[in-house]
């Protein structure tokens, strides 16, 4: 039915009459449970079988091909959108409201054709499509009312548009008020619900439904706007295509108040208005595809969701990029968190508890039912479940992934503080045990030198002094067993001696410059090691002539860097020592970093946490 003037926005019949009866009627039939492949197929035949009969009744009433053309264009546009969205999202029934809209888009129509009953129909259902269209406005996008004064002007609506448009129908006479409906109707009916003598009461109570309709669309733009002004900014923009839809029935109420002002007025101007009146009808299934199709773009980004997030996500940066994917600039991420008590909650990065429940909450465990965290998200995504779930599910496996990287960090840690432990044990071990008891033997051994010292056998004397020999090298090897083990000095007097030390054996000139300091002693023992390794890399491998040592503190990092005038190529791909030596700083959640041009030296950086 395109923009009939004299029913502008008549909002008001019958979907609540085809929710409410309809209902009653699904549930005694099962038509609910009908597959949803058979429901669309109905839908469909019902929307192509309309348009095909009110086309044909409006040609016969006197409308062109172009006024036919956007007659179809305008209700299957409703009719196609709502295939669409209720297929996308068969819960929801904003999808069969749209459905609905397109089906009774035609009913006025069919007071051009020459049936009474038909007549009768398109007489009476006229503005049928205009209620539909007011329940569709105050229900979208969940589809659902929200508050009593909701429900009850939906029912008004449909009300207005059974009871007045059958008062209507009951005393109009085409033949005697042919301008009463946008088709040319002097020679259309006969109208079977006409009461004799009735037919001077048509004005009058044309008049007050046409008021009626004013009414209710003004409740209704007040409606929406309240529902705007509490709306979230994800809500809003769900919320455009009701917007656009309460501007078209604002014009075809300003359009009526012309046309009734200026009986008279026709021409290009009104043709003008109707055409931009379709074209704004149809704008309003195609903004609605609009955003299915933005919703399904958003849970296309989910994908890359944990990728974006990075490695070692913080709650911040995750609730960033979940409120940018979900479009909800008031989105709340509360991790699970175990207070003193033994007691656990949901926390956000401000500290403050986040709820677990009601229509805002969406809470995502693990794979074992535990409980991970929690979103506080608009009350609109709700309806749209399989996003909030892709957003679940993405969530989970970022978190999880989170938690197993920390846990092999941890035990990454333990191990390395363990082997650095069990090294400082074995070094003292060595040092207070077979050391020690070496010495010990020396010093009896030089005693019973002295007393054989004028033995007149010289193979004792001598045998005594190659004992002493013997025990002096397994002393020196023992000592150097220990201090590669974990040196001493380290322990005792920290990184910087030890450098110091660490540079006086090496087989090539090296220069330390390291500042004094103590540090936690698994970083000290890491960044030895690290100077240890890349001396015997320069030495070996790297034919280099001169090494510089640094190691300072900087903020709350110790730079430790080795740099060669060697070949360079060094590429810790192809060697294991390196890897070895970037897995072991990672294990302290440090980085190593190697620049090695080739004919350049190389440079290995080690940057280490310190406290």
């Amino acid at each position: 039915m395109p923009n009939p003037p004299a029913d502008p926005a008549g909002p008001c019949l019958s979907v609540w009459a085809v929710t409410r009866v309809g209902a009653k009627s699904a549930a005694k039939y099962g038509i609910g449970a009908w597959p949803l492949g058979l429901r669309l197929a109905l839908g469909a035949g019902a929307a192509l079988g309309a348009g095909t009969a009110g086309s044909l009744a409006y040609a016969r009433a006197g409308g062109t091909g172009a006024d036919i053309l956007r007659d179809l264009a305008v209700g299957w546009a409703y009719a196609g959108a709502g295939l669409v969205a209720w297929w996308r999202r068969p819960a929801n029934r904003t999808g069969p409201l749209m459905v609905a809209e397109g089906v009774t888009w035609f009913i006025g129509n069919l007071q051009g054709t020459s049936v009474p009953a038909l007549f009768a129909v398109g007489a009476w259902w006229e503005a049928l499509n205009m209620a539909v269209l007011a329940h569709l406005v105050l229900t979208f996008p969940d589809g659902r009312t929200t508050s009593t004064r909701t429900r009850l002007l939906i029912r008004f609506s449909y009300g207005l548009v059974a009871a007045g448009g059958l008062l209507r129908a009951m005393t109009y006479d085409p033949a005697r008020a042919p301008d009463a409906t946008y088709l040319d109707c002097r020679g259309c009916g006969p109208n079977p619900l006409l009461v004799d003598g009735a037919t001077g009461l048509f004005e009058p109570i044309d008049l007050a439904y046409r008021g009626g309709a004013l009414v209710i669309s003004a409740l209704l733009a007040v409606a929406v706007v309240h529902r705007w002004r509490r709306a979230s900014a994800a809500r809003r923009r769900a919320l455009l295509p009701a917007w656009i839809a309460i501007g078209i029935a604002l014009a075809f109420v300003a359009w009526d108040v012309v046309l009734l002002t200026v009986p008279g007025l026709s021409g290009f101007g009104a043709d003008l208005v109707l055409l931009l009146s379709d074209l704004a009808q149809i704008a309003v299934p195609l903004a609605f595809l609009g955003g299915l199709l933005r919703m399904r773009l958003r849970r296309a980004e989910v994908g890359g969701l944990v990728i974006e997030v990075g490695a070692d996500p913080t709650p911040a940066r995750m609730r960033d990029v979940l409120a940018r994917v979900l479009g909800d600039s008031s989105l709340r991420l509360g991790l699970w968190q175990h207070d003193r008590g033994g007691r656990g909650g949901y926390v956000d990065q401000g500290g403050r508890t986040v709820r677990a429940e009601g229509p805002r909450a969406s809470r995502v465990d693990s794979a074992r039912g535990t409980p991970l965290a929690v979103l506080d998200h608009d009350p609109a995504l709700a309806e749209d479940p399989e996003l909030l779930a892709a957003v679940g599910a993405a969530l989970r496996l970022g978190l999880e992934n989170a938690w197993l990287r920390t846990e092999a960090k941890e035990v990454t840690s333990r191990i390395v503080r363990a082997a650095d432990d069990e090294r400082r044990r074995l070094e003292r071990d060595l040092h207070d045990g077979a050391q020690a008891r070496i010495v010990f033997a020396l010093m009896a051994l030089r005693r019973v030198s002295k007393g054989v010292a004028d033995h007149p056998d010289a193979k004792v004397r001598d045998s005594v002094a190659e004992v002493e020999q013997s025990l002096r090298l397994a002393l020196e090897e023992l000592r150097g067993l220990a201090h590669g083990i974990h040196p001493a000095v380290l322990t005792r007097e920290g990184l910087a001696p030890a450098l110091a030390e660490l540079a006086r054996q090496a087989e090539l000139p090296v220069v330390v410059a390291a500042e004094p300091g103590r540090y936690d002693p698994v970083v000290e023992t890491t960044a030895y090691f690290t100077v240890c390794e890349t001396l015997a890399n320069a030495a070996k491998h790297a034919r280099a002539e001169a090494v510089s040592v640094s190691a300072r503190r900087h903020g709350s990092t110790l730079v430790v860097e080795t740099v060669d005038d060697g070949i360079g190529g060094a590429d810790s791909a192809r060697g294991t020592g390196l890897r070895g030596l970037a897995d072991r700083i990672a294990a302290v959640d440090g980085v190593l970093r190697v620049h090695s041009p080739a004919g350049g030296g190389t440079r290995v950086r080690a940057e280490l946490p310190c406290g």
